[in-house]
């Protein structure tokens, strides 16, 4: 059957509607694909860089959708911070996973959503070295064009050659690759060494001149004839060839300026760059002397002119013909306040002539006479290389300061100099004309005299004609046109800035491919047409970006033009062209680059950390900075080590180790037993700029053993545990039972608290991310007693608060302190510790009493091989003991400890809670160096103490090493170890420190509780240098002991008793300042800080030391020390008087009358009130410690009876005689200006009316020069007052200028005021009291042709 028309349609109409439903469905899918992807949950990464000091606080984040594969995660990680992906881990940082510390696939599809990424949440990731290596950084070999482009010498690199794909991510403050990589532009730019910005503007511009290169290179260094440091060509040379050829980003210019005889203080000097042209120029052609390139400076950049004068009246002409090696251009003329418009109107106004007339006529000397004349300037002669200096650097006479023009001046890109040449409006009989090329190269022409025709030397230039004969026309060369003197602009040289300083850039163009780039020190860049016309200067029509900036002080200040001529246009020279010697070097630069490049990567895998070493026969603490390869082995380093410290003739290689080591809080954290072939790079978690650890260079006697310790725990948990939880997560960790475990958390310096309710969360103990604990597990009875009342506690605290002091004796101390007993103070009651002994006995029944364990424990840590002493059974070894130290403490379990921080210094029987004021330290607390160390940025980071987490006790017959974790004092290598016959070691009572003297009786006891502290002193070898007769003692003391304990701790090592001596602290600079706060503590004190202890009358409570000067208004020297003295609370004024007369007798030869001196407040030189026989001191007069006071003779009776009194000091100066009077005391009853006229009326005899006054200025003597006084004093002051504005004067010791003001001032000669002036800079300069401004000279800008200014030589 043949279908019908009807039956066709359907099928069609079918095919549509299915072809329509298709359409949708897709539509409908993309759709729903969109709205999922809307609607997908995000997971939000932040991740922290731990692999570098430097990138530790730099967080990339990242918001992924939950189902990207955690290979793409580290992908854009890689791109965002610019590392090789591969090589770097990424570990958790917070969540369930924060125990984990298994790295993350980086190969892995799972999503993140499958690799337990929790979405709406913040996910912390730590992004961690890879196998102990730092992540490789995308170096300059993957980030460049291959090497076939580099090679190229010349001209930029096409853009397709560079990779931009990372300039996305990777901002310059992260990325390292972006230091050291090449610009993009393919050109090098010049490192600033501070100032410099003026010379790499320069060196750029004379790089990229084909001509100058070029020759440059033609010129061969011989270094028989002269030292390549010190040669000015060949440094720049080298320069050029690492320009063309460097893979770096910047080079440095050091052996340039090095060339020039500058050191590394010119360097902060910013000078002209014209200047430096000007100098550089003459000292190349110096340098060039008999060679090819002797004149090619010459050549390129000079010119000729004429400056001529010529009669109007006869027309006769004198000239001379200057040379030129730029053209400076007035961008506004002399008192004009219209700038020129552009570079053109400048040039016409340079060679503008002017008239001479009126006074300024000109002898002429064919008319004999004074004639008008017309005086200017012609261009003989333009350079092939033309610069033009914009003279923007002005003097404004109205201001009297240099200042800067920004007025706007235009310049052409390309500009026509044939309008400049020989100008002239008339011809006469004696005018000579000239037509210049311009094209030719000219010869050295410098003549200076005045003639009236030119010499055949000066004529002969080509392209000028310079006949004497009248019919002489303008000739000009066969095929010459005058499109030969078009110049092209290819160099700017901008400033910006002000007169006072700035910064130079250059504008260049590449006449390689015809393109502008900026060269700005060490970046490089593609700049535009625009950007030229902005450095214009002024107003640019636009608003652009930078319009603001460069309208108020970036604008040209030197151009550079080249002669637009094919035949002399150069290019530069191509490889292959090079001279043989330019070859060798660019070879020489190569290989030098290369050995730098693979220094740079030797340094990149050198671990640099911190060393120290006890030395074994100086018992000194030496410090240095180990560098090692990290494939170097722990035996080859600790083989550098033992040379770095200079040990070869000391002590065996075999006698020393390198362990782990914290300087801050002086404790070994682990030793590396079997590790000797282990590379470095594994033993300290991989190649860091800085390191949380330092290395210790441990050595030990030939016949003893190293202990073994073993490194702490790190370890990681969540807040909402429990403590139980946590005791059972540690106990997995470092195999101890939980169920006898203790824990105690160190919140915050010297902030103990132990974890004992096992249903508490950590949160609610007080974790907060990185946290500092101590583990202790053991069956001793010391588990039943009070936390604070605990040996555990006690050690602890000991460890937090024991400082050593290193003390200097004086000489006159006892000598020997071999046959001293431990020195005990009577009055501490030792019951309670004999009681916690019986309560803490043991099985074993040791009655020993605490401190006698304590100190035979003590010594044994001490030793650097423990020789057990038993005196009963051992018990069993194991992980966990079931024995305590505190139950035996003679068993060799006794030394191993598990608490993480325990060090060798010994328990005190009985430590009180101190006041927290008492206890405050200038370091920092153990916690916080935790949160240094720790590598976690998220609350729920735990970490354990990095020290040891054994048992406090381990029963073991043999031999045990010291507990792991002790700190250096622990062996007898370290700084504490070393025990002698002269120590003293006890416990006593201190003071507690109430924070005032009254609590002390004169003995410096306290009246309050009184506390154990411990004190350990024994003699120390000295330093060289601290002189015969000179003792040390090294003293471990706990330092919230007070000062009164610590003196009399002191006085069987002094051999007096502590009243008798006094105690003065030294700091960094050596100054000494006495302390003498009895009821202040150590706490300020820290490790190794030094005291010197000197014989002398120590200060009771309420006593000061008082410095007491002599006031002798009228001296030179106004101020004159005499002596110490100590006033007391409540002593009167006169007391102290009375005290002070036979010291003054005996120590001064003063012999004066208690009644015929008085003492008055000093306030540095000034002398202020007057201190009134009747004041108490505390009570009417405030007084401190190391108080000033100033005494003061007197010619008769006491004037000052009352506070309400007031005494100035008043000195008349004489117009009329250039001098000034000697001071006179003026006791005023008031504050009336009236009363002090009248007071000066009656000792000068001036007239009321005729006196004027004015306050002195300054110090005392508020010296002023006679020349200055009569002006310079504001006088007669309009006020009824005088502790009102403008005097102040509310206190004693004021000094007032009074003079008459009839006197008329004595007239000088020029040779009196000269002479006056002398002498008065003479005894102004010897009182030191007259302070002048003098601005900052600038210095002159010089290069030494010999490599070195003659240090003979004053440079200005």
């Amino acid at each position: 059957m043949v279908p019908g028309e009807e039956n066709q349609l359907v099928p069609k109409e079918d095919v549509f509607w299915r072809c329509r439903q298709s359409i949708f469905d897709e539509m409908k899918k993309k759709f729903s694909q969109i709205e999922n992807a809307a609607e997908e949950p995000r997971v939000l990464c932040i991740i922290q860089d731990t692999t570098n000091s430097k990138t530790v606080n730099e967080r990339i984040t990242l918001n992924l959708p939950a189902s990207t594969p955690l290979r793409k995660l580290f992908e854009d990680v890689a791109i965002k911070v610019g590392y090789v992906n591969g090589t770097f881990d990424l570990v958790w940082g917070n969540g369930i996973n924060a125990t984990d510390m298994t790295p993350l696939d980086h190969t892995s599809e799972k999503s993140l959503l499958d690799t337990n990424f929790e979405p709406g949440k913040k996910n912390f990731l730590h992004l961690t070295d890879k196998d102990g290596e730092q992540p490789q950084i995308v170096s300059e070999d993957t980030s460049t064009a291959d090497d076939s482009v580099q090679d190229r010498f010349i001209g930029p690199l096409p853009r397709e050659g560079s990779v931009g794909s990372t300039s996305d991510y990777v901002s310059q403050s992260y990325s390292y690759s972006s230091i050291l990589n090449k610009s993009e532009t393919g050109y090098v730019g010049l490192v600033n060494q501070a100032m410099t910005c003026y010379l790499n503007s320069l060196l750029q511009t004379l790089f990229m001149t084909p001509e100058f290169r070029n020759a440059l290179y033609k010129w061969e260094f011989e270094e028989s004839e002269e030292d390549p440091v010190t040669s000015i060509p060949y440094q720049l040379q080298r320069l050029f060839v690492l320009l063309q050829t460097s893979k770096k980003r910047a080079i440095e210019t050091t052996d340039v300026t090095r060339s020039f005889g500058w050191d590394s203080s010119e360097a902060w000097q910013q000078h002209d760059v014209q200047e430096l042209c000007r100098v550089m120029f003459d000292a190349l052609e110096q340098k060039w002397k008999q060679t090819e390139q002797a004149d090619l400076i010459n050549e390129l950049y000079q010119g000729k002119l004429k400056d001529y004068v010529r009669c109007l009246e006869c027309g006769y002409e004198g000239w001379r013909i200057d040379t030129y090696l730029d053209i400076p251009l007035v961008i506004r003329p002399y008192g004009s306040s219209q700038a020129f418009a552009s570079v053109e109107e400048a040039l016409h106004a340079f060679i503008q002539p002017e008239i001479l007339d009126g006074p300024n006529q000109y002898f002429c000397e064919r008319c004999k006479k004074k004639c008008d004349a017309r005086k200017g300037l012609r261009f003989l002669h333009f350079p092939y290389l033309l610069t033009l200096q914009l003279k923007r650097f002005d003097f404004d006479y109205t201001t009297m300061h240099r200042i800067k023009l920004n007025d706007r001046m235009t310049f052409p890109e390309e500009l026509d100099m044939s309008t400049f040449i020989d100008v002239e409006d008339e011809k006469s009989p004696q005018t000579e004309s000239c037509t210049d090329s311009g094209a030719e190269n000219e010869g050295s022409c410098h003549s200076d005299q005045m003639s009236n025709d030119f010499s055949n030397d000066d004529g002969v230039d080509e392209g000028i004609c310079l006949e004497s004969n009248s019919g002489t026309e303008k000739i000009t060369k066969p095929g010459l046109e005058k499109t030969s003197l078009l110049y092209e602009l290819f160099s700017v040289m901008v400033h910006s800035g002000s007169a006072a300083g700035g910064h130079y850039y250059a504008c260049i163009k590449s006449f390689s491919d015809e393109q502008w780039y900026s060269f700005n020190d060490q970046h490089v860049s593609r700049i535009t047409q625009e950007d030229i016309k902005k450095t214009h200067g002024g107003s640019s029509g636009s608003r652009g970006y930078y319009s603001s900036a460069f309208a108020s002080s970036t604008n040209a200040y030197m151009l550079i033009y080249r002669l637009k001529d094919p035949s002399r246009n150069a290019k530069f020279l191509e490889v292959n062209d090079y001279p043989e010697h330019i070859k060798n070097l660019v070879q020489k630069e190569k290989e030098l680059e290369e050995q730098e490049k693979r220094q740079r990567e030797i340094e990149r895998n050198t671990c640099k950390i911190k060393l120290f070493c006890m030395h074994p026969a100086k018992q000194v603490m030496m410090e240095n900075k180990l560098e090692v390869h990290k494939d170097k082995t722990l035996k080859e380093a600790v083989e550098i080590a033992y040379k770095m410290m200079d040990l070869e003739e000391v002590i065996p290689l075999d006698c020393c180790r390198l362990v782990k080591y914290d300087e801050f809080h002086d404790y070994l954290e682990r030793s590396y037993e079997g590790e000797e072939d282990t590379p470095m790079g594994l033993l300290l978690g991989g190649v860091k700029s800085t390191y949380m650890f330092d290395l210790l260079l441990e050595t030990r006697k030939p016949d003893q053993v190293f202990q073994s310790y073993k490194p702490g725990v790190s370890i990681r948990a969540y807040l909402n545990q429990t403590v139980t939880e946590f005791k059972q997560f540690i106990s997995k960790t470092i195999h101890l039972p939980a169920e006898t475990m203790r824990i105690v958390l160190e919140r915050c310096y010297n902030d103990l608290r132990l974890l004992n309710v096992p249903s508490k969360t950590l949160k609610a103990e007080g974790f907060f991310r990185s946290n500092k604990i101590f583990v202790e597990s053991s069956e001793s009875l010391d588990r039943q007693m009070a936390f604070t009342d605990s040996h555990l506690w006690k050690l602890l605290d000991r460890h937090a608060n024991t400082i050593r002091l290193f003390v200097l004796l004086p000489e006159q101390s006892p000598g020997s302190h071999s046959k001293r007993t431990a020195y005990q103070k009577a009055g501490g009651d030792s019951r309670h510790v004999d009681d916690a002994c019986e309560r803490g006995k043991g099985p074993l029944g040791s009655l020993k009493s605490v401190e006698a364990i304590l100190e035979e424990s003590t010594e044994k840590l001490k030793s650097l091989s423990l020789q057990q002493q038993q005196d009963g059974d051992n018990g069993d070894s194991s992980k966990s003991t079931e024995t305590s130290d505190f139950e035996n403490i003679e068993s060799p379990l006794n030394e191993r400890d598990s608490s993480g921080s325990v060090d060798n210094r010994e328990l005190e029987p009985q430590m009180q809670t101190s006041d927290p004021e008492n206890v405050q330290s200038e370091e920092r607390s153990d916690s916080d160096v935790n949160n240094d160390r720790s590598t976690s940025s998220v609350d729920s980071d735990i970490l354990s103490s990095s020290h040891s987490s054994d048992t406090l006790c381990n029963a073991d017959s043999a031999p045990v090493p010291l507990a792991n974790g002790l700190d250096s004092h622990s062996i007898t290598s370290s700084r504490r170890s070393k025990a002698n016959e002269g120590k003293k070691e006890t416990w006593d009572t201190a003071e507690e420190d109430s924070g005032t003297d009254s609590e002390y009786d004169e003995s410096g006891k306290s009246r309050g509780e009184t506390q154990y502290m411990y004190f350990k002193a024994e003699s120390y070898a000295a330093d060289e240098g601290s002189g015969e007769g000179h003792k040390w003692l090294m003293v471990h003391v706990d330092k919230r002991i007070t000062l009164a304990a610590f003196k009399q701790h002191l006085e069987p090592f002094v051999g007096v008793l502590s009243s008798h001596f006094k105690v003065f602290r030294v700091y960094a600079s050596n100054q000494e300042f006495e302390s003498v706060r009895l009821n202040e503590t150590l706490s300020s004190f820290s490790d190794d800080n030094k005291i010197t202890i000197r014989l002398g009358r120590a200060l009771k409570k309420g006593e000061y030391r008082v410095k007491v000067y002599q006031l002798l208004v009228n001296e030179q020297e106004p101020c004159r020390f005499l002596l110490d003295a100590v006033f007391a609370k409540g002593m009167t004024v006169r007391q102290s008087k009375e005290e002070l007369l036979p010291q003054l007798r005996e120590q001064c030869g003063l012999e004066l009358s208690i009644d015929r001196f008085r003492l008055r407040k000093k306030t540095w030189k000034n002398p202020g009130t007057v201190f009134l026989d009747y004041h108490v001191y505390e009570e009417d007069i405030n007084i401190s410690s190391n108080w000033e006071v100033f005494l003061e003779a007197l010619d008769g009776v006491e004037k000052m009876k009352s506070m309400s009194q007031l005494a100035v000091l008043s000195r008349r100066w004489r117009p009329s005689e250039m001098k000034l009077d000697p001071f006179q005391e003026v006791v005023l009853e008031s504050s009336s200006v009236d009363e002090l006229r009248e007071k000066l009326c009656e000792i000068s005899g001036i007239p009321l009316e005729d006196i004027e006054f004015a306050k002195g200025r300054g110090t005392f003597p508020c010296d002023i020069s006679v020349l200055e006084i009569h002006q310079e004093l504001d006088w007669n002051p309009k006020v009824s007052t005088l502790n009102v504005w403008p005097l102040y004067i509310c206190d004693d010791g004021a000094v007032i200028f009074y003079r008459d003001k009839t006197e008329e001032i004595m007239e000088l000669t020029d040779e009196q005021r000269n002479e006056l002036m002398k002498k008065e800079s003479s005894r102004l300069q010897k009182t030191g009291h007259r302070v002048t401004y003098s601005p900052r000279k600038e210095k002159a800008l010089k290069i030494y042709l010999d490599g070195a200014p003659n240090k003979d030589l004053t440079q200005d």
